[in-house]
């Protein structure tokens, strides 16, 4: 199992903070970084503000040299798709190929409403990013010297030449996540190169994975061919004191820390995530609160990752 450190700044972290954790990750040996794509806190004042999630990665991507850079995930809501694709190509450039390309409809009602972007009903979120996907991937996929179009119910281009190309071919690793029924699952099965279920139980990603697989078999694709994540906070503490001290500093109680998330003592934050790579889990994404707290990714570092 891969381990990935996933951020949400928009609680609270400017350029600075994210670079500090990005860094760290990249020296401890963590495969990947992600962040959020989120314009408002969920929690507190959100101080001193929200940052753009592709203008961090861009930062980013050349300020690392190894680390893997991505959202989890971007909001199909924010951005039209053609600019979208020139903006994750770029990334995908600067980085020198180390971009993954986390997507979804969008959920936050507030945050539209406090920076004036439209919030559709959800069964037109699931259509336009049904629409948007054809589009990101279709322009990444035309060839040099050809051209893309498209004529869809929210989107149209025309004579597009698809440019600029992404540095990895075909293109970026596409993941989709959720825990839906219906749409997710075929979504998924024809897009994505992976598939992730942010915050659920064990048993709950299980039986999410499962209909992704059943969506896959449908559509005449082999289920192996994409990766299975999940996504969870984590918080650790070398012993159990240090554990309380961690929890206490995120706002939330140990027990709870412990039945949603894994946490706990080194031993019990490996053994929760045995469980899901059980399930099939290859890569879990570990959301980081506290980005302040340095120490943490390092206790986790040397003493989970041998672990798992």
């Amino acid at each position: 199992m891969k381990l990935r450190i996933f951020t949400e700044p928009q609680e609270g972290a400017d350029y600075r903070t994210l670079r500090a954790v990005a860094l760290a990750a990249e020296e401890l040996g963590f495969e990947a970084f992600f962040r959020s794509d989120h314009y408002l806190a969920m929690g507190g004042p959100g101080l001193p503000g929200p940052t753009d999630s592709w203008v961090t990665l861009g930062a980013l991507a050349v300020e690392t040299s190894r680390i893997r850079l991505g959202t989890m995930v971007t909001a199909a809501t924010f951005r039209l798709p053609g600019p979208l694709a020139i903006s994750v190509a770029q990334v995908d450039q600067m980085s020198g190929g180390r971009v993954e390309f986390g997507f979804g409809t969008g959920w936050f009602e507030a945050e539209h409403a406090a920076y004036g972007i439209p919030f559709p009903p959800l069964g037109e979120r699931f259509n336009r990013i049904e629409e948007q996907l054809e589009i990101i991937t279709g322009l990444w996929g035309t060839a040099e010297g050809e051209k893309f179009s498209f004529d869809g119910t929210y989107y149209q281009l025309a004579n597009s030449p698809g440019l600029p190309k992404p540095a990895q071919r075909p293109h970026p690793p596409v993941i989709l996540g959720g825990a839906g029924a219906r749409r997710t699952p075929r979504l998924a099965a024809r897009f994505a190169d992976e598939y992730n279920v942010p915050f659920h139980t064990v048993q709950d990603s299980a039986a999410a994975f499962a209909r992704v697989r059943e969506a896959c078999e449908a559509a005449g694709r082999r289920p192996s061919s994409l990766i299975y994540s999940a996504a969870q906070p984590v918080c650790c503490g070398k012993d159990e004191a240090e554990f309380r001290r961690r929890a206490a500093a995120i706002g939330r109680t140990p027990d709870i820390m412990r039945q949603t998330g894994v946490a706990g003592t080194p031993g019990e934050v490996a053994a929760r995530l045995a469980e899901f790579a059980e399930i099939g889990a290859e890569r879990v994404y570990l959301q980081v609160l506290d980005l302040h707290d340095l120490d943490h990714l390092a206790l986790i570092a040397s003493d989970v990752v041998p672990q798992v």
